[in-house]
Formats: structure tokens, C-alpha cells, sequence
């Protein structure tokens, strides 16, 4: 009989273990996804909003501390996001500054993905900086697309999307896309990089933009979102 308490003694040890670490893992997750960064350290903070995020409601994320949004309008040469101008309005009646992103593809021309920005984005003084997404590289393109065509079909992009706005946009780069080409340090425009917590150091240089958590659930909408900060 001893001998089997003392089993069920040593077998209960290692489950209470478990348990204190199931636990501790899964309030450290709660904590993750509802982390933003102190407004301390980043006063302005802002949300960005990409096609398929489902229903966004503006207002609340006013309340809970957002004073920017940008807004996924378009992507390659013909994709556009079907809820952009209505969100667009949302945004701009809740009282957040708004600007709009395009998702950048490298395997296709500067001139037809430029024709699908400016259809969608109307010429706006009041608009923030365009942003443009770099995530992608040319390595799955149907045609091979040389890294010297890579900058250069994105540099024709920006002068001509940037001649349309009126304002230098600032580049979303990945760490996939910065391996890749190592733009981030060339083009002289503003950086948005991603890290979620930690902050990015990937593009060699300081950024503007910080994607500071790309899973921040709140009661804004039924999906999560990607929280913001602005360096100050």
C-alpha cells in the first residue's frame, strides 16, 4: 500500500506541472492577443485593415484608443477590396485620420497595378500616405522577373502612385521581401515593418510604422486585426 501512494504521490507532481504550465501558457496568449504597445512610448497608435477581415466597426475601435486606419484597396492589377469606400466613410466619420494600402506584386507591370490603385483611390489632400505592400517576391512569377526589374518596376509604381496622391508612400516591407531584394535601406521612402512585441530591426535602418501585434482581437470585429504604433 505504501509503495502505491507513493506512486500515485510521484505521478500527481509532474500532471501539477502541467497543469501550472497549461495555464501560464494560456494566460500568456490571452495577454498576447489583447497587447498593444504603452501610449507612453508610442502616442499615435492606428489599425490596418486588409480585405477578408470581415465586418469592422470603426467607432469601437476609436474608442479603444485607434486615431489612424489604413485600409486595404487594392491589390496586383485588377483585385480590389469590395467594402474599401464603405470602410473608407466609416473610418473618416468615427473620427480616425485614413490612408490607403496596395498590395504589391512583382510579377506583374507597374503601369496595370498603378491603373488599379488610382481607379480605386480618389486624389485626396486628407488622406495619410499611401502604403504599399511588399510581401511577395518574384520567385513563384509565371516568367521570371530579374531583382534589377524588381526595383525597377516598383521604383515606376511609386512615381506614378505617388504622382497621383500627391505624398511619398511609405513601403510595408516583409522580412521575405527585404531578404530578398534589400530595398529597405535604397528607397528613400518612410518603413512599415512587422514584428509582433518584439520591435523590427530587419530593414537596416529605423522605421516609421510598427505592425506591433498582427492578432489583436478585440470587440471592433470577429476577426483579428493588425494594431499599429507610429515611431515618435
Amino acid at each position: 500500500m505504501g509503495r502505491k501512494r507513493s506512486l500515485v504521490a510521484r505521478l500527481r507532481w509532474p500532471a501539477a506541472l502541467l497543469l501550472v504550465l497549461l495555464l501560464a501558457g494560456t494566460y500568456g496568449w490571452w495577454r498576447l492577443i489583447h497587447w498593444t504597445p504603452s501610449r507612453e512610448a508610442f502616442p499615435v497608435q492606428g489599425v490596418l485593415v486588409e480585405a477578408g477581415d470581415g465586418p469592422v466597426d470603426f467607432r469601437a475601435l476609436r474608442a479603444i484608443g485607434a486615431d489612424f486606419a489604413y485600409i486595404e484597396a487594392s491589390e496586383g492589377e485588377d483585385s480590389r477590396d469590395p467594402d474599401f469606400v464603405r470602410y473608407f466613410a466609416a473610418a473618416r466619420a468615427a473620427g480616425l485620420q485614413v490612408g490607403a494600402l496596395h498590395d504589391y506584386d512583382p510579377c506583374i507591370t507597374a503601369e496595370r497595378q498603378s491603373g488599379n490603385f488610382v481607379t480605386v483611390v480618389a486624389r485626396d489632400p486628407d488622406l495619410l500616405p499611401p502604403a504599399i505592400a511588399l510581401e511577395r517576391t518574384a520567385r513563384n512569377c509565371p516568367r521570371r522577373v530579374s531583382d534589377a526589374e524588381v526595383e525597377s518596376e516598383l521604383m515606376t509604381f511609386l512615381n506614378q502612385v505617388e504622382g497621383h496622391v500627391g505624398k511619398p508612400a511609405l513601403l510595408k516591407v516583409s522580412p521575405e521581401f527585404e531578404s530578398a531584394y534589400h530595398l529597405g535601406v535604397r528607397l528613400e521612402r518612410n518603413l512599415w515593418l512587422t514584428r509582433t512585441y518584439f520591435q523590427p530591426a530587419y530593414a537596416g535602418r529605423p522605421w516609421t510604422l510598427w505592425t506591433a501585434n498582427t492578432m489583436l482581437h478585440t470587440e471592433a470585429g470577429s476577426e483579428p486585426l493588425r494594431w499599429v504604433v507610429v515611431q515618435p
